[in-house]
């Protein structure tokens, strides 16, 4: 099996342009020619987006792959326990089995990429307020952009590894800072909500289909912040009624709004559109990715790709586990089984099933060149957020709560919930994440803030540590974090490892 890998390599330069959509049009920024000098690259208004823009391709790191089907997304999806992967993995097989280490290159990958995006952040924001001429306005909302993305580079970080090294200025080869030390994360967590507030307060849009941030990002990722902090390890419990304050504006305002088909969740007709509230941007002959081949089954022809690699499978106990009836366990919802093959039109089964909301028509029937977009936040995950936080908040769910609940369970095709207690209607939210939410990055983080892992077998929750999943693993405690990557421990002799690794 050969993999082109320059199809799928995301380049690293600063200024190699990112996609951004204006109206109906594509605005390709051109990669920098003549070398980034600071002293007087910060001098325009323009040269500022541009720079702000390279930020935004450092998104891509998540979506990477590579031949072998590791790629930060699936390896993230792994620690969660409901996929198998592809076997020639070995890393992806030892994350699966709970026998990884500190070398796996998805751990420096994270870790390298994450730094280098927050690196440009805080040169943005050291050297985009002097810039003249600049309206305020503009500037004001270009710095938003970049706390919101210095806010979720430091969030996935955070969270993946635990204590982290913050560094909110510009480093240089003489700084003292060049080789820190971890900092604590409830540090950490208080420097991603100032940076939101910042960016809250920017004069953002409150929804941008052009892939931009908006207000609307900002609101979701600062909820979901305090649901986080709420749990697992900070127990800042106070933090879920800011949850659901922080979201009501989302869930109640007329911005994002559910799709009446799950193929938009795929489809190039409409990204950052309905209910996709930040995404990850692709454009073909600009920027590709390798997320529907990464998907597909294993060495079946599911489409015009070069490979087929079936490196995250969903358990068959998994999709088992959703209601009888759920439309979204129906053939080509979520999930599909079969599907004609590219070469003669004859169909396929699987014999497993594969995730069809990460299928993208476009390139399997194309030429296999793919501009899927990767959804970081939508809005079914804003709707969860405020009915788990009001419900912990206040004791029980109010009206709103169960509302939310009920729409994405009325688009499921199921019937609504009526009155629960807190914690009946706790285990339902949660189970909808999983549901919903499935894949999409958001279980392995559940894990961490919760302690709690939901049993598909029993239709159940139990401890994170004590309770067997499909695969019959059970989690080590030590995987509520990932390790800190060796090479960065060799490198820096301040920093030290985490508990276990």
């Amino acid at each position: 099996m050969k993999f082109n890998l320059k199809k799928y390599r995301i380049g690293y330069s600063l200024l190699i342009l990112t996609i951004l959509v204006s109206s109906c049009k594509n605005e390709l920024v051109e990669k920098n020619k003549g070398g980034f000098v600071k002293s007087n690259y910060f001098s325009s208004a323009n040269q500022a987006r541009i720079f702000v823009n390279g930020i935004y391709q450092k998104l891509y790191l998540f979506q990477n792959g590579d031949a072998y089907g590791e790629s930060p997304f699936i390896t993230i999806e792994l620690f969660a326990g409901h996929a198998t992967s592809l076997g020639q993995s070995v890393n992806n097989n030892n994350v699966i089995n709970n026998r990884t280490d500190a070398v796996n290159p998805g751990f420096e990958d994270v870790w390298q990429n994450s730094y280098a995006a927050i690196s440009n952040a805080n040169l943005a924001l050291a050297n985009i307020p002097p810039i003249s001429p600049m309206p305020d306005a503009d500037k004001k909302a270009l710095l938003g952009e970049t706390y919101f993305l210095r806010a979720f580079f430091y969030y996935h970080l955070v969270r993946l590894y635990g204590d982290v090294p913050l560094l909110t200025t510009p480093v240089t080869l003489s700084s003292p800072n060049l080789y820190p030390a971890r900092t604590a994360a409830s540090a950490v967590y208080d420097q991603i909500i100032s940076d939101l507030k910042a960016a809250e307060v920017s004069g953002l849009p409150e929804s941008d289909n052009t892939g931009k941030v908006s207000l609307g990002a900002v609101r979701t990722l600062l909820a979901s912040v305090y649901l986080t902090t709420a749990g697992f390890p900070l127990k800042k419990t106070a933090n879920y009624a800011l949850a659901a304050a922080e979201i009501l504006p989302v869930i109640n305002g007329t911005a994002y709004t559910l799709f009446d088909k799950y193929d938009y969740l795929h489809d190039n007709a409409h990204k950052n559109q309905g209910e996709l509230i930040f995404q990850s941007n692709y454009l073909v002959g600009v920027a590709t990715n390798a997320i529907p081949q990464l998907t597909v089954p294993f060495n079946l022809l599911v489409g015009s790709y070069g490979d087929h690699l079936g490196a995250m499978i969903p358990t068959n106990a998994f999709v088992a586990s959703y209601e009888a009836g759920d439309l979204r366990t129906k053939e080509r919802q979520f999930y599909f089984s079969s599907y004609p093959s590219f070469k003669d039109g004859s169909i396929i089964n699987f014999g497993e099933h594969a995730l069809y909301k990460y299928f993208h028509v476009e390139s399997a029937t194309g030429n296999g060149q793919s501009d899927e977009n990767w959804t970081f936040l939508r809005l079914p995950e804003a709707m969860l957020i405020y009915a788990e936080a009001s419900n912990e908040a206040e004791g029980a769910p109010n009206t709103v709560a169960i509302a939310q609940l009920n729409k994405i369970r009325a688009r499921a095709q199921l019937a609504p919930i009526g009155a629960l207690t807190q914690d009946a209607f706790r285990k339902e939210v949660w189970k909808e994440r999983y549901h919903e939410l499935a894949y999409e990055n958001k279980a392995y983080f559940d894990i961490q803030r919760t302690h709690q892992v939901y049993d598909v077998i029993n239709n159940t929750f139990g401890d994170a540590t004590a309770t067997k999943n499909e695969q019959n693993v059970t989690m080590k405690a030590q995987y509520y974090l990932w390790p800190i990557p060796q090479r960065e421990i060799s490198t820096n002799s301040k920093l030290t490892q985490n508990t276990g690794w």
